[in-house]
């Protein structure tokens, strides 16, 4: 596959550098050739410096032999007239990223469709959706929805009280034989691991899980930590992903935004006709205390700055606030995060990562999610007509060890917890927990 990445800085490279261990032909076009130096130091990339909407930049980076066109600069109307012109000297695959959520009705859709745009992605439509999942599901720090809910991953910490805590997967399948989840990933101590019979969970671990319909009691009870209604928000930042969330959370719940630009607070209160709207700097810890911090449930940062939503989150911690949401665009700072009590991070390159990746991978992928502090990846591939996968059962479908593993089926309106007898069939969604350099032979077995 050739892949074209058009960028500007931060998700262009972050694309780039995560899709070299994959066997692609890549190139990254962006207007900083200092830039484009560090990125050729540390891959094997080809790179050209210049303009994007340039068609002579465009055909210098063989855009007619292009099979997945990525527009994602900063600036909207850039990406949309890229991928445009990219369509129109015969790139196979176009998607653009925008920050106007508005874009994304039906409407619009079809008519940039139209225009030559196969797909827009906007992370911050994205994160605010993926807020107002975590607040309905308090125990768990990430939450994904596979086939409309069909089947949900979970990502939880193992706490002290855990039954999980100290057993072995072995242990594990006879005492919860009837269990409808299966933990398919730990992260230990920054280490992804895909157990096999003999690991022992310990606690702290952060666990993986794939979960039937309805089965959030089971995994309440394997987290080993209490769940608690979120009545009261505050928020700090009114930006794309501040604003959405609060529209999304308002007519459930009380929501105190607080934003710094004074602009932008009239014209949040102009579209939020529930939440209380604060004009205020969100790293004023006292400013926060006399609104009211430590009467809110949850805390959710998104300023334009990653360490002050991080340290906002450690003080909002401290006064006893029991979810914690951080934006954290630096994904060094991921891991650090979760390690010192931030509940959950949201980071715009991995949202863009999850949506673009179903059209990266080899098979017929309908959804994607790129982890937080773990290169791995839930992926939903359809088994196809001739696939492997349809010969024999999945003990036998020979996934790379240690490296793989499927976390579930799902079947017409049937969901199936895979055991190593089971035989997959022509059109089931199978939802795989993969490390990114075994992605190119498990998306073989599935086509």
């Amino acid at each position: 596959m050739n892949i074209i990445i058009a960028g500007d800085g931060e998700v262009g490279f972050y694309l780039a550098k995560s899709l070299t261990q994959l066997d692609y032909n890549i190139t990254v076009v962006d207007p900083h050739s200092e830039l484009l130096g560090r990125l050729e130091k540390e891959t094997d990339l080809l790179t050209i410096a210049g303009d994007s909407t340039s068609p002579k930049i465009l055909e210098e980076a063989n855009v007619q032999d292009c099979d997945l066109f990525l527009s994602v600069l900063h600036d909207e109307s850039i990406n949309l007239m890229t991928c445009i012109l990219a369509k129109k000297l015969k790139a196979k695959k176009t998607v653009a990223r925008i920050t106007n959520a508005e874009l994304l009705s039906n409407k619009h859709r079809e008519m940039f469709h139209d225009l030559g745009v196969d797909e827009l992605v906007c992370p911050e439509r994205i994160a605010a959706k993926e807020i107002t999942n975590l607040l309905n599901h308090t125990v768990a720090t990430e939450f994904f929805d596979f086939s409309g809910g069909l089947l949900t991953m979970y990502l939880i910490r193992l706490e002290k009280e855990s039954p999980v805590g100290g057993r072995s997967v072995k242990e594990l399948s006879q005492i919860y034989s009837t269990l409808q989840v299966r933990i398919v990933a730990i992260l230990r101590d920054g280490e992804t691991i895909i157990p096999h019979s003999d690991t022992i969970f310990q606690p702290g671990d952060m666990a993986y899980i794939i979960s039937k319909v309805n089965q959030m009691d089971t995994v309440k009870r394997l987290s080993g930590g209490a769940d608690f209604e979120i009545r009261n928000v505050m928020i700090a930042g009114g930006g794309r992903i501040g604003r959405y969330a609060a529209l999304s959370l308002e007519e459930s719940k009380r929501i105190t935004l607080v934003e710094q630009n004074r602009d932008r607070c009239k014209d949040l209160s102009a579209v939020l006709s529930k939440s209380l709207i604060i004009n205020g700097d969100a790293t004023d810890i006292e400013l926060l205390k006399e609104e009211g911090l430590a009467d809110n449930d949850a805390f959710i940062a998104v300023t334009d700055s990653s360490e002050t939503n991080i340290l906002t989150c450690l003080h909002a911690r401290r006064l006893g606030i029991r979810k914690t949401i951080a934006l954290v665009e630096n994904t060094g700072f991921i891991n650090l995060s979760q390690d010192v009590g931030i509940d959950t991070i949201i980071n715009k390159k991995l949202i863009t990562a999850s949506y673009i990746a179903r059209f990266i991978v080899k098979g017929d992928a309908v959804s994607s999610k790129w982890l937080s502090g773990t290169n791995a990846e839930l992926i939903e591939f359809v088994v196809g007509r001739h696939a492997d996968a349809t010969r024999v059962p999945i003990g036998e479908l020979h996934l790379p060890e240690g490296k793989a593993t499927i976390g579930g089926i799902i079947r017409g309106r049937e969901t199936l917890l895979p055991t190593k007898d089971t035989i997959l069939r022509e059109k089931d969604k199978v939802v795989v927990f993969a490390l990114p350099n075994a992605m190119d032979k498990v998306s073989k077995i599935f086509e």
